[in-house]
C-alpha cells in the first residue's frame, strides 16, 4: 500500500509531495501551506524521532521553528507532522538579498547557541564523528566514488590520520566553546521574509546537539558560498556574522579545521551514509573546497 495512504487516510488528497530522496523518505505540504509532513520508511523509523524529540525540547525555548503537531508510528515506517514556517528558503535569495537577511539569519542561529549546554540531551561531538568514520574504514565500507578526486588514491587510513593529528587540539576548543548548535545551517533551512528579508525560523533540527560552535559557523558560511555574487560579499557577510553573534576575533584556524579536514570525515561516510546533503541538491562543483563541513555535521544522526 502507497504510504500516503497509510498516514494521511482518505485526507491524502490535501498532501502535496515536496520532495523524495534515495532514503526513502518523503516529505508533503499540506494544502493549507500550514503544515509539513515527513514519511520515513521503518529503516529511518530512529532518525525521523530524533528530529521529533529535538522540536520537542526546543518548544518554548525562544528558537522560531516548527512545532510537532502529530506522530504515528506503524509497520511500514513512521510519519511526523508539523507547523510551517513562513517565508522561503535563504537558498532561493539573490546574494543581495542573502547579504540584507545575513544579520537576522545570524541572530537566528545565536539563538540556539545561547541554550544551555547543560539541558541539552543531544550531543555531535567531533569525537563521535570521528568515531564513527574509524568504524566504516574499519569495515571497508566506504566508496570511493564519492572521494574527492585529489583523495581517492590516498589510503582510507592515511585521511583519517589527517584528521586525526589536530583532533587533540580541537577536542580541548571543543570543550572549552562548546553550544547547542543547529547541525546543518545551510542555507535551505533558514526561512525568510521575502519582502522583508528578516529570517522567520529554521527548519529541518534533525542533527542538533552539543558541539563546537564553529562547525554550525562554518557550514553556514561554506554553503552560502553558492549564493554570493562576489567576492566582497562573502567578505562582508563573514564579518556581519561574527559581528552579530559577538565573536570580536574569529579563529580563522578552527573555522579552516572544519572546512576543510572534516571534509573527509564526510567523503569516508558517505559511502555508508550517501543519501544525506543530495536529498536536497547535487553536489556543487566546489564543494570539495567549499562545503566540506556539511559531511561532518550530515553524517551522523543520533
Amino acid at each position: 500500500m502507497n504510504r500516503t495512504n497509510i498516514f494521511f487516510g482518505e485526507s491524502h488528497s490535501d498532501w502535496l509531495p515536496v520532495r523524495g530522496g534515495e532514503s526513502g523518505d518523503f516529505v508533503f505540504r499540506r494544502g493549507d501551506g500550514h503544515a509539513f509532513a515527513k514519511i520515513a520508511p521503518a529503516s529511518r523509523r530512529g532518525e525521523l524521532a530524533g528530529e521529533r524529540d529535538r522540536l520537542i525540547w526546543l518548544k518554548g525555548r525562544g528558537v522560531a521553528c516548527p512545532e510537532v503537531i502529530n506522530w504515528q508510528e506503524e509497520q511500514e515506517g513512521a510519519c511526523l507532522v508539523i507547523t510551517a514556517i513562513p517565508g522561503v528558503p535563504a537558498a532561493d535569495l539573490s546574494g543581495a538579498d542573502l547579504l540584507k537577511a545575513w544579520p537576522s539569519m545570524g541572530q537566528q542561529l545565536g539563538a540556539v547557541h545561547s541554550l544551555s549546554v547543560d539541558q541539552c540531551p543531544f550531543e555531535r561531538r567531533l569525537s563521535r564523528m570521528f568515531g564513527r568514520a574509524v568504524d566504516v574504514v574499519s569495515r571497508n565500507a566506504v566508496n570511493p566514488d564519492f572521494l574527492p578526486d585529489e583523495d581517492k588514491s590516498t589510503p582510507q587510513l592515511d585521511l583519517l590520520a589527517r584528521v586525526e593529528r589536530e583532533l587533540p587540539v580541537r577536542l580541548d576548543q571543543e570543550r572549552t566553546d562548546m553550544v547547542v548548535c543547529h547541525g546543518d545551517p545551510c542555507m535551505p533551512n533558514f526561512m525568510v521574509d521575502p519582502k522583508t528579508l528578516q529570517c522567520t525560523g529554521l527548519i529541518d533540527l534533525g542533527r542538533l546537539g552539543t558541539a563546537d560552535r564553529y562547525a554550525d559557523l562554518a557550514l553556514m558560511i561554506a554553503n552560502a558560498e553558492e549564493n554570493w555574487a562576489a567576492p566582497d560579499e562573502a567578505e562582508r557577510a563573514f564579518a556581519v556574522l561574527f559581528n552579530v553573534l559577538g565573536i570580536e576575533a574569529p579563529d580563522r584556524e578552527r573555522l579552516a579545521f572544519y572546512l576543510r579536514c572534516s571534509c573527509r570525515l564526510f567523503f569516508l561516510l558517505i559511502g555508508t551514509f550517501r543519501n544525506l546533503f543530495s536529498l536536497r541538491t547535487p553536489f556543487p562543483a566546489s564543494f570539495g573546497k567549499f562545503h566540506c563541513q556539511t559531511g561532518l555535521l550530515q553524517s551522523s544522526r543520533d
